[in-house]
């Protein structure tokens, strides 16, 4: 299966975002993105696996398979949903160290910052800590 580096998905996402004319459309967006994610299993909604720091329950499970992180995730809050739903699409399938080194610049490209609430950009920044933590750890038992 052929793996597209992190920076060519952030640039299509870019691209995706930039035919919305607002962000009602770019939310509306987002959540599609949370609806369009594979459910969770239940076995991984564990204290382990859940993001600390988020205001709803996101829970992120991290799978290592031929050098490569497959992540899963959920949240019961639905644009949180589709926050990490990005972060997923962007992360999964790339080898350890990429995703430790993503600098995620799509996040501000698309003005995504500016239009979060405090409290949903601090649990972004949490997630994205759990996903390069999560990386980390497989690059140090490699």
């Amino acid at each position: 299966m052929e793996h597209k580096p992190i920076s060519e998905i952030e640039d299509e996402i870019v691209n995706e975002f930039s035919f919305f004319d607002n962000w009602e459309d770019k939310y509306e967006y987002i959540i599609e993105l949370g609806k369009a994610l594979t459910k969770l299993d239940d076995a991984y909604k564990t204290d382990a696996n859940k993001v600390a720091g988020c205001v709803s329950q996101v829970w992120l499970h991290t799978a290592f398979k031929d050098g490569r992180l497959e992540f899963e995730a959920d949240s019961d809050a639905i644009i949180t949903k589709g926050l990490v739903g990005l972060l997923v699409k962007v992360l999964s399938g790339q080898k350890p160290e990429d995703v430790v080194a993503a600098k995620l610049e799509f996040i501000d490209k698309i003005g995504m910052k500016e239009h979060l609430s405090p409290t949903r950009s601090n649990g972004l920044v949490n997630m994205i800590k759990h996903m390069k933590r999560s990386a980390n750890s497989y690059m140090s038992s490699n």
